[in-house]
């Protein structure tokens, strides 16, 4: 068998050329090339894999052959790398982020998330991304750690830079055969004589803080879809974030409860940053995206934060 050669780049990118705008000399418009280099350069490429690519008998147009259009899609997916190899390299010179790490608070709407991320996506094509999800302080742990560029946080603490970015309506629920919910009205103090679910920290940084816990009998729980599966059980109750519970109200699943003592309120989410790490323009445009999603949100306007 005769050892293959290696084609070039420039070879690749003539080829396709050539198959995308159906002729030779119209391949060597879009190259600008005369077509003479064209057509050396389909010579060596078929030289330097042992195979007729075009056939060139009995037509003026140039038509691919079963070797060809065998290898049409490799082609394409050598140029696709190519083109992003060189989107890549251009980033970097114009001071674009490689990659980047972002810490999201868990009670963030999921559609608000994807929104977000869906367009990054698509600004950002040659930049990777990893994103955490964690409760409380963790976000903010994240970021002072140098684990996270940016964070859309809850509650925080000292060292960060941050920016107001909206929030999200928290509201006690329970099953429908927990004694709250069978309780109309609710009597004041009711809620301490039964366990609430509450959403610990795994974090330093608010560890120990309580944050509308009103009952001295509490179940921890550092994963907030455990607890939202606890609380259809029946096993306790909690506040929730309103949009994630919707449905279940909806369905009779969970019931929300009419509290004198309501833990009802806003919790706040903010845009956070470290002073001395202030983030690239990838990182940027993700964290302004983020606060403009979150930034009008009626349902919590004038509600006391929790």
């Amino acid at each position: 068998m005769a050892s293959l050669g290696t084609p070039t780049f420039d070879q690749l990118r003539i080829f396709l050329a050539i198959v995308d705008t159906g002729s030779f000399a119209a391949a060597g418009r879009k190259l600008n090339r005369a077509v003479s280099v064209i057509s050396y350069g389909i010579a060596n490429l078929e030289a330097q894999l042992g195979l007729m690519l075009f056939d060139r008998e009995g037509t003026r147009k140039p038509v691919l052959t079963t070797a060809g259009r065998a290898l049409l899609a490799e082609a394409r997916s050598i140029s696709a790398g190519m083109d992003g190899l060189r989107a890549k390299v251009k980033g970097l010179l114009d001071g674009l982020e490689a990659e980047i790490d972002v810490a999201v608070d868990v009670m963030l709407p999921p559609e608000r998330l994807g929104r977000v991320l869906r367009a990054f996506a698509a600004e950002f094509p040659t930049v990777q991304l990893r994103l955490h999800v964690e409760a409380l302080g963790a976000v903010t742990a994240m970021v002072l750690d140098g684990k996270a560029i940016v964070g859309v946080s809850g509650p925080i603490t000292e060292g960060v830079e941050r920016i107001a970015a909206g929030g999200v309506l928290m509201v006690p629920v329970a099953a429908p055969d927990h004694p709250l919910a069978q309780m109309d009205p609710i009597p004041p103090g009711a809620g301490r004589d039964y366990t609430q679910l509450v959403l610990s920290d795994r974090s330093r940084f608010t560890e120990g803080r309580d944050f509308a816990v009103v009952s001295p009998k509490t179940w921890r729980l550092a994963d907030l879809s455990a607890k939202h599966a606890l609380l259809r059980e029946g096993v306790g109750w909690g506040n929730m974030p309103l949009q994630m519970i919707e449905g279940d109200l909806q369905s009779g699943a969970l019931v929300r409860l009419v509290m004198p003592d309501s833990t009802e309120g806003a919790y706040r989410f903010w845009g956070i940053w470290r002073r001395d790490v202030p983030p690239g323009p990838a990182a940027s445009w993700l964290l302004d995206q983020f606060v403009a999603s979150t930034r009008d949100c009626p349902e919590v306007a004038g509600l006391p934060a929790l």
